[in-house]
């Protein structure tokens, strides 16, 4: 079923994640023209419908009362931690550039000094989950078993920093440097590492799964048996990384250069590789059962 016409002053009944939302599709399509949402709502595509003939979206039902108030009035409350990176997360999916920017040059300075930081990992109890890290210099640091998940560490220096088994999930990591960063085993799911750098970082076993990871530089990390299911690598760099063993199912690979790299026994079955580019790479024992190549 169509949507109405775009200049339609009736409401539009939504139901996002059941949570049931009534507004208009001027304010859906408005103040962000190039969005997801404008897209749906233009009139030129079908949209989804529940049984009670309510427009369904499958996302977080709760964040979207910020984006709807965003699209009317173009503000925002103010948001905890771990509200930020939810809200971040929704505005990405649904394309909100402008709210993008307005969250990320917004965004709080960092909570804590490096040396504050220090004498928090050397207490009996580390509690950084959740704070705002962003810009902090923490390279060559013991950060091993440190939750950070939901944290802001945007442009945040983690080189030759020590983070075994550290839990990163759902971090806000845009352009930050791991380069020869220990991450073996730690837990990256859902994060946003979108432009961060890891070169030479050791991420055996790591678990980068939902993980954005589009432009991020990997090059000659060491990837064996991490699991990179359904991330995004769009434009990722990974000449020359080790990926023997990886789990890659699911995972976007538009863009990436993956030449000289060691893709023996890694996973890439029904993968789209057609603007990959492999030269060099190995690929023994690779399950490629359905690669379009």
């Amino acid at each position: 079923m169509e949507s109405s016409s775009p200049s339609s002053p009736s409401p539009i009944l939504l139901n996002i994640g059941g949570k049931k939302y009534s507004t208009t599709i001027d304010t859906l399509t408005q103040r962000e023209p190039y969005s997801m949402l404008a897209a749906m709502f233009s009139g030129r595509h079908n949209v989804c419908l529940d049984s009670a003939e309510m427009v369904f979206v499958d996302r977080d039902g709760k964040q979207f009362r910020h984006i709807l108030n965003w699209l009317r009035y173009g503000i925002l409350p103010t948001l905890t931690d771990v509200e930020y990176q939810e809200l971040l997360r929704e505005a990405e999916y649904y394309q909100l550039l402008g709210l993008m920017e307005y969250m990320k040059s917004n965004m709080p300075e960092s909570e804590f000094t490096r040396e504050e930081i220090i004498k928090i990992i050397q207490s009996d109890k580390v509690r950084l989950r959740g704070v705002n890290l962003s810009g902090l210099q923490l390279s060559k640091l013991d950060l091993s078993l440190v939750d950070l998940s939901y944290a802001r560490i945007r442009k945040t220096t983690f080189s030759h920093a020590d983070l075994h088994k550290a839990k990163l999930s759902d971090v806000e990591a845009e352009g930050s440097n791991f380069q020869h960063a220990i991450l073996r085993e730690c837990e990256f799911l859902g994060a946003n590492l979108s432009g961060a750098v890891l070169d030479g970082a050791n991420l055996q076993s790591a678990n980068l799964q939902d993980a954005c990871l589009v432009g991020c530089s990997f090059f000659e990390a060491d990837l064996r048996s991490a699991h990179l299911q359904n991330a995004n690598l769009t434009n990722a760099n990974l000449k020359g990384a080790n990926l023997e063993g990886a789990n890659l199912k699911g995972a976007k690979l538009n863009g990436s250069n993956l030449r000289d790299a060691n893709l023996q026994r890694a996973y890439l079955r029904d993968l789209d590789l057609r603007d990959t580019l492999m030269d060099g790479a190995r690929l023994g024992g690779a399950n490629l059962l359905g690669a379009i190549r």
